[in-house]
């Protein structure tokens, strides 16, 4: 039985790929020295494939104001940013290697527009709404929970703000493995904090807000600090 229009296992690539297509580009290059490349190939197969799917995506706005979503989203990605620092910095620090002036530019812009797209879609769009009706099915006491979330319910029934421990903890995790394992302590909390941005507003447009904040923020951070290795 194919999957039902609009349920996870249907949206899985306009969600997914973006986000893999993102990563893949300069993966087999040094970004520090190629980042103008990187950043515009990025720019344009990424946006290009965000536009191609903009038909799929379920709305970024939840019930309440968008604005005020993204003013709160923004507060928070801006306290987030010093938090992200130094848990970094307490579990591994990179060599302070300096970026010059364009690739640093080129990385700012391009991780301040693009990761905050991409990841927030997957990971608290897609990713937490198929934990979220995991849990559904697993209270209605269906025989076979997975496939009921994956291919018969639709990701248009998650209540807006709805979650579940599961699906924030996983959801979290697969936000911290696409990043460096020096990383992974601070990703997965800043996945939680996330998370609570949705159960708080209800929307995605809060959590893009906070993740475009806090990656515009930290770049700024290591241009004024010298501290490239938090990067």
């Amino acid at each position: 039985m194919p999957a039902a229009p609009g349920s996870p296992l249907s949206l899985l690539w306009p969600y997914a790929l973006p986000y893999l297509l993102y990563v893949a580009i300069g993966s087999f290059v040094d970004l520090r020295t190629h980042a103008e490349l990187v950043y515009a190939a990025r720019a344009v197969v990424v946006g290009g494939a965000l536009v191609f799917f903009r038909r799929r995506y379920l709305p970024l706005r939840g019930p309440r104001s968008a604005a005020a979503s993204a003013v709160v989203g923004a507060g928070v990605g801006l306290l987030a940013t010093p938090a992200w620092v130094l848990v970094c910095a307490a579990v591994a620090q990179k060599p302070d290697l300096a970026w010059g002036d364009s690739a640093w530019a080129a990385r700012a812009l391009g991780s301040t527009v693009l990761p905050p797209l991409v990841e927030e879609l997957l990971f608290r769009g897609w990713a937490l709404g198929t934990g979220v009706l995991l849990a559904f099915a697993r209270a209605a006491g269906s025989a076979d929970a997975f496939s009921e979330a994956l291919e018969r319910r639709s990701l248009s029934e998650v209540p807006s703000g709805a979650w579940a421990p599961l699906a924030l903890c996983a959801s979290s995790a697969l936000f911290a493995a696409g990043h460096e394992p020096g990383q992974w302590p601070a990703a997965f909390g800043y996945g939680l904090l996330m998370c609570g941005l949705w159960i708080a507003r209800g929307d995605l447009v809060s959590c893009i807000s906070a993740h475009a904040v806090t990656n515009a923020a930290l770049a700024l951070y290591v241009r004024a600090s010298g501290h490239w290795g938090a990067w």
